[in-house]
């Protein structure tokens, strides 16, 4: 798989559970907070604050929801303020992780992460040591029961994607270079070609994979760090055959 994130083809594969939602709705709130201080109320003008609001708006985000965490952002409402934090660390089977974090109290968050690490079989790793191995990209899905590949071949990669897997069964996969993210998506919607889901992902450059033994306990391992309510995105280069995968799941 090419160019594209295991991890996150696992997750899309397990999918979201109703009891999770109300972490999910957490998560966007405090991305589209910490992007409207950054950058702005205007989603037209600030990139990192459309693709928040869009992610928001895939999983049923109401839309005051949305509203008031834009004002909270831009200090129309009150708020709390936000540290953008990332971790590295490696877990299971040798794989590297990269933990990105928003929160209002970096002591509590690492405490919390370390203690996830640790009791997972992994560890904090120094700075730097981790972060290497991957690189931003954006990372589209489209559902391939939406549009014919020869159709969406031919929209993204004029649009300036780099690859397009269409391995899974369910979903063409795309790839862009971070600076072609927000063009793909318009050439899309230009031709009425539906989004699954489109975030800016750590892709990492090679994958490790792992036994079935190691795999079973980095899938909790991944799960519990993107349980903590601090948590935005965990990126990995863990790679899980479809058939080891079926035989956790089962």
């Amino acid at each position: 798989m090419s160019g594209h994130s295991k991890w996150s083809t696992i997750k899309r594969k397990k999918g979201a559970t109703d009891a999770k939602r109300g972490k999910v709705f957490t998560k966007y709130i405090k991305e589209i907070t910490v992007a409207a201080r950054a950058g702005g109320g205007d989603p037209g003008s600030n990139p990192r604050l459309r693709t928040a609001i869009a992610g928001a708006k895939s999983v049923n985000m109401p839309a005051e929801n949305i509203d008031r965490a834009v004002k909270k952002g831009t200090g129309e409402l009150p708020g709390v303020s936000y540290e953008e934090v990332t971790y590295e660390g490696y877990g299971p089977g040798g794989i590297a992780i990269l933990i990105e974090a928003l929160t209002d109290n970096r002591n509590r968050t690492t405490g919390e992460i370390r203690h996830i690490l640790t009791k997972s079989g992994g560890r904090m790793a120094e700075a730097g040591s981790v972060q290497w191995m991957f690189h931003q990209k954006g990372a589209i899905a489209i559902p391939k029961s939406a549009a014919d590949e020869e159709t969406v071949l031919n929209v993204v990669l004029d649009a300036g994607a780099e690859d397009a897997s269409t391995d899974d069964p369910d979903v063409y996969e795309i790839t862009t270079p971070p600076q072609a993210f927000e063009a793909v998506k318009a050439a899309l919607q230009a031709k009425n070609v539906p989004v699954q889901s489109a975030e800016l992902a750590k892709v990492p450059q090679t994958t490790i994979t792992l036994s079935e033994r190691d795999a079973e306990q980095a899938l909790k391992l991944m799960e519990a760090l993107e349980d903590n309510d601090d948590v935005q995105r965990v990126s990995s280069n863990l790679d899980i055959t479809d058939e080891v995968l079926s035989r956790i799941q089962a």
